[in-house]
């Protein structure tokens, strides 16, 4: 997979140069260069505890994320997946360490353990005070007898970094610190792997499976399950960490993204352990964000912490890092009213059997398409023309029996309402205006077909296309230009004036405006495929009767 990289063996220094160059002031690194790569907050005068961890890069903005007033005070960065050298770790703990002394926290894996612990054990034969404690929230594996160190971490750097902050002693953080990870646990779930530069991608997880239980080194996963949609993935996180919960006890959630999932399928996650079969024992969450992550890995974790009233007041402990989130209650989704002005005054609903026929047909028509439309669409940017008229077709449905049925003058204006509401993006817009503005057409005594073709017009009028920019007004104008003549002569003008649009080499409307020659030509435009495939749908109905 291509990166956003120069060579590989300088990634790590760039990107902890980047992060220092960025942060405003508040961030400085030791002058170690290749070897040695410590991130240290600029302001540390060594009065208080200082709380100092690491590890390998790759797990961004972990760890070098949380150096600042209120977390870490330094970071120790090795190489990608690779923990740095015990050397680094013990120049990070000479350059900050006073009298106060030193609490390291270290995730449980073997290199980590033995290079962080050698290097206290250096740095106690200078005469400083070092303590150290292992995060092992991984429940993973359960049988391992040492678990792996992932996000819990983040709940020790925060509680530590907050009790030193206050100005707590070493011993009394450590021993907090220690409290805390045992109270704590982790699961994880992927559908990718992730890319570690310049080593081929590990393509293990195949299409329709997700890995529950991965390390964020890329480990394979526990076992790898079906993958459906994100409430079952997330019920199946939520089953693993109900088998290590207390039934009678409350939590403290914090939910990971753990680097390659989107902001829009992170809330999804949150919404769906909010009503997860855990989620009664949730009362506060951290996230979702991005926090220990393995590189650019599609997956997430979730952490439960068995948090004390302390313990609460310490996560919520104010500090200047824009990487921890913050500590929020959860809370149920609470609602407003709508404004009176988009509370729509909706006709007498009334049933008439051919025209619910006829709308359902249309409707199933648009959604048998969907795969085909968002095909034609993908050319043109986000592919979902499909999904965009399929969604608004079962909405319709659904609503059909609210509908005026039988008064087509106040259909029109019901469809055009219901269009308003279901259907996402500009063509839910400029059909709703379309069927609002036939539905006063024909409230004027305008025969039907000559109702829509008075929408068509306002529509374009308003939506500034005409025949040639090549948008599904170049099926939609002929069509409507030979309804009265039947469906079949609709269909055969739509499928005509869909196939020009493969020859127009310019949009001049819509989001294919925004593209060149070369990727528009020998497609068809998907609004345009929309009307064609309608009208030929409609067209075999009837000749099948």
């Amino acid at each position: 997979m291509t990166q956003f990289v120069n060579k590989k063996e300088d990634i790590v220094a760039e990107a902890v140069d980047g992060l220092i160059a960025t942060s405003g002031g508040r961030l400085t690194r030791l002058d170690g260069y290749p070897h040695i790569r410590v991130v240290l907050r600029a302001d540390w005068d060594k009065s208080k505890v200082a709380i100092v961890s690491g590890g390998g890069a790759g797990h961004e903005p972990a760890h070098a994320g949380f150096v600042g007033e209120g977390m870490l005070t330094a970071a120790v960065c090795g190489d990608v997946f690779a923990s740095p050298s015990v050397d680094a770790v013990l120049a990070g703990i000479l350059a900050v360490t006073g009298p106060s002394g030193c609490l390291l926290v270290v995730k449980n894996y073997t290199g980590d353990r033995l290079n962080f612990g050698l290097a206290a054990e250096r740095a106690r034969a200078f005469g400083l005070k070092v303590e150290m404690v292992i995060v092992d929230d991984d429940i993973a594996l359960p049988d391992l007898p040492q678990a792996r160190g992932v996000a819990g971490t983040l709940f020790v750097h925060k509680i530590a970094g907050a009790m030193a902050q206050a100005g707590a002693d070493l011993a009394t953080i450590a021993e907090a610190a220690r409290g805390a990870i045992s109270r704590v646990s982790t699961i994880g779930m992927s559908l990718d792997t992730c890319t570690i530069p310049g080593t081929p991608k590990d393509a293990r997880i195949p299409t329709g499976k997700a890995e529950l239980g991965l390390g964020i080194h890329g480990e394979a996963g526990a076992q790898q399950v079906e993958f459906s949609d994100a409430r079952s993935a997330t019920e199946m996180v939520a089953a693993r960490l109900s088998k290590v919960l207390s039934k009678d006890k409350t939590y403290v959630a914090l939910l990971n993204n753990l680097g390659g999932t989107s902001v829009l399928e992170m809330q999804v996650l949150a919404y769906e352990l909010s009503r997860s079969s855990i989620s009664s024992q949730i009362t506060h969450v951290v996230g979702p964000a991005t926090l220990m992550t393995s590189l650019e890995m599609r997956g997430f974790s979730v952490t439960l912490f068995e948090a004390t009233a302390e313990e609460l007041s310490l996560l919520d402990a104010p500090n200047d890092l824009a990487n921890w989130p913050g500590l929020s209650p959860v809370s149920r989704v609470s609602t407003r009213e709508l404004p009176d002005g988009l509370r729509p005054i909706r006709p007498m609903p009334s049933d008439h059997a051919a025209t619910r026929e006829f709308i359902t047909l249309c409707c199933e028509i648009l959604i048998d398409a969907e795969a085909k439309l968002n095909a034609l669409d993908a050319r043109a940017g986000d592919g979902d023309t499909g999904s965009t008229l399929a969604g608004a077709a079962r909405a319709l449905i659904g609503a059909l029996d609210n509908l005026p049925l039988s008064d087509h003058t106040q259909l029109y204006r019901a469809i055009g309402q219901e269009l308003s509401q279901s259907m996402g993006g500009s063509s839910g817009v400029l059909l709703a205006i379309m069927f609002a503005a036939a539905g006063d057409a024909a409230s004027s005594g305008v025969n039907l077909v000559s109702a829509l073709r008075i929408g068509l017009e306002r529509m374009q009028q308003i939506g500034g296309a005409e025949l040639g920019d090549r948008t599904m007004v170049d099926a939609l104008h002929p069509a409507l230009a030979v309804l009265e003549d039947g469906i079949e002569a609709a269909a055969m003008a739509a499928r005509t004036g869909a196939a020009k649009t493969a020859e127009m080499a310019q949009a001049r409307a819509g989001r294919s405006s925004y593209l060149n020659a070369e990727q528009l030509t020998g497609y068809v435009d998907p609004g345009a495929e929309a009307v064609a495939c309608l009208f030929e749908g409609l067209t075999a109905k009837e000749k099948a009767v």
